[in-house]
């Protein structure tokens, strides 16, 4: 053991010094030597370069000028002189790593040091300065505050996010994925997407997507996936491809977006706009060419489908049938109710041309089919050409009216009975007949025009709706029935139509 270092060469008192300054100044981490009154003993490269931007001296040769650039972890506080690594060690104490934000006119960015300090010991065990170890942390602290960052993002975003290794097992789910599917981050760790299995596609789909990723290609499409209990939701998903420093693909992150509900919308607003388009076609009814009358109608829905109901149906002997009826609500099940109205109407319409009877028939075959909040008014009327006469029968519906050639109101067709789908069996009746004369007006209305407000919660009213006629009496019945719709719109002054609106015009000619 003895000659183990007979080859080491023996370094005189003062190489040994040169040689551990030496050392101590090619140190990557920066060194201070101190004595007891700050003032710097030894202070290598890497120290000098970290305080010469703290202190704003070229030279710095004492902690007196870096103390005013130091500030707590918020960035903002002055750090108290008396808890600086060197100060604190000058008392004795050890200090672990402590990091200091350092920020001055030279240095308004700022930047972080992390510093560990000791006290420096005579043979006699006195304090006689300090020693100060530190390095600039300021990437490593905008690295993690960008980490941070990412996390908080992936953890608080509304997206699902899964990351897999390259063979699919699950390395992570974030808290938006675990409420869509249902399962938690427990579970679904060490399995493979396949828990999401829906069997909606087929193998094709699968190997498809897999030849495009383990590619390097990004997949995207609306895959159908099945929650943990057991229900079905689509999903609009990209697959990215993480490609490792050494440019092999490592893992893949999928993003999910839960599109079940903007799907079922969209289907609604597929079918609403069938429905409307259907209806739109009851709405379009030819207008009946019978000599000395001139007829007009249109329904104004206050959805994209509604619940009234207007029609011009040809009867027996040369006869005119004239409806208008409201469907309670509005909406797709209201404009569903209507259709299956206008059927039985116009079926019963062909056995019968009496209005009573036409209205028996009708409620009798809606009565079954009706939920129990559901009803329907109707006003229908048989016009007989010829002899001008005029019959109707109204379930329960707005009053009607004949205006006289001067535009007033010469009869009041009020309800006769009580509203369609009510009453099993029930017989309805007529009300009195009356006849048409050459300049009369037969005006049908629906509630959607006399009870429509305005912001000030007035409503149109009957009042308005005869006055408006009465002063466009002179015009054709098409105009007539536009116009008055124009006007209740008018009267509303912005608010939304919040009912359908619906009229029909007869003018007996002169």
């Amino acid at each position: 053991m003895a000659h183990a270092f007979s080859d080491r060469i023996p370094l005189a008192p003062m190489e040994e010094i040169e040689t551990l300054r030496s050392t101590i100044y090619q140190l990557s981490e920066g060194v201070v030597v101190a004595d007891r009154e700050g003032k710097f003993l030894i202070c290598n490269q890497a120290a000098r370069k970290i305080l010469a931007a703290a202190s704003a001296e070229e030279n710095p040769q004492a902690w007196s000028l870096f103390h005013n650039s130091c500030r707590l972890p918020d960035g903002i506080t002055p750090f108290p002189p008396e808890e600086l690594p060197s100060t604190r060690a000058l008392a004795g104490e050890t200090v672990g790593e402590t990091e200091i934000f350092v920020s001055n006119t030279q240095c308004p960015a700022g930047l972080w040091v992390a510093a560990q300090a000791s006290p420096l010991r005579n043979e006699a065990g006195e304090i006689r300065g300090s020693i100060v170890i530190f390095h600039d942390v300021t990437s490593k602290k905008d690295a993690d505050t960008q980490i941070r960052t990412l996390t908080n993002a992936v953890e608080q975003t509304a997206d699902g996010i899964i990351i897999t290794d390259r063979s699919g097992i699950i390395e992570y789910v974030n808290p938006a994925f675990e409420k869509t599917t249902g399962y938690t981050r427990q579970e679904l760790e060490g399995t493979t997407p396949r828990i999401l299995k829906s069997g909606v596609h087929d193998d094709g789909f699968y190997e498809k997507l897999w030849a495009t990723i383990l590619s390097g290609e990004v997949f995207r499409d609306t895959i159908a996936n099945r929650k943990k209990n057991g229900e079905i939701f689509f999903a609009e998903q990209t697959i990215t491809p993480m490609w490792s420093p050494a440019g092999t693909i490592d893992h893949f992150v999928t993003v999910i977006k839960d599109v079940t509900e903007l799907r079922k919308l969209q289907e609604q607003q597929f079918q609403m706009g069938l429905a409307r388009a259907v209806q739109q076609q009851f709405y379009t009814v030819p207008t009946p060419q019978i000599e000395g009358f001139e007829m007009a109608g249109a329904a104004y829905p206050a959805d994209a489908t509604g619940g009234d109901y207007f029609d011009f149906i040809a009867l027996p002997g040369n006869c005119i049938g004239i409806a208008i009826g409201d469907v309670s609500g509005h909406g797709i099940g209201s404009a569903l109710l209507m259709v299956e109205l206008r059927a039985y109407l116009r079926a019963f319409a062909q056995q019968s041309s009496d209005a009573d009877k036409i209205l028996t028939l009708t409620n009798e075959a809606l009565v079954s089919d009706l939920e129990q909040d559901r009803y329907a008014t109707l006003i229908f009327c048989h016009l007989n050409p010829g002899s001008r006469t005029l019959a109707y029968a109204s379930a329960g519906h707005t009053p009607g009216f004949i205006l006289n050639a001067g535009g007033e109101v010469k009869r009041v067709l009020d309800s006769t009975d009580i509203p369609l789908g009510f009453l099993a069996k029930h017989a309805f009746v007529c009300g009195e007949p009356g006849i048409l004369e050459p300049g009369e007006i037969l005006a049908l209305l629906t509630d959607g025009i006399t009870e429509a407000e305005r912001p000030d919660q007035k409503s149109f009213g009957t009042e308005s709706a005869l006055e408006y006629i009465r002063d466009h009496r002179n015009e054709s019945a098409l105009d007539i029935v536009n116009g008055l719709y124009q006007a209740v719109r008018k009267f509303s002054d912005g608010l939304p139509q919040s009912d359908d609106i619906t009229a029909v015009i007869c003018k007996a000619l002169k």
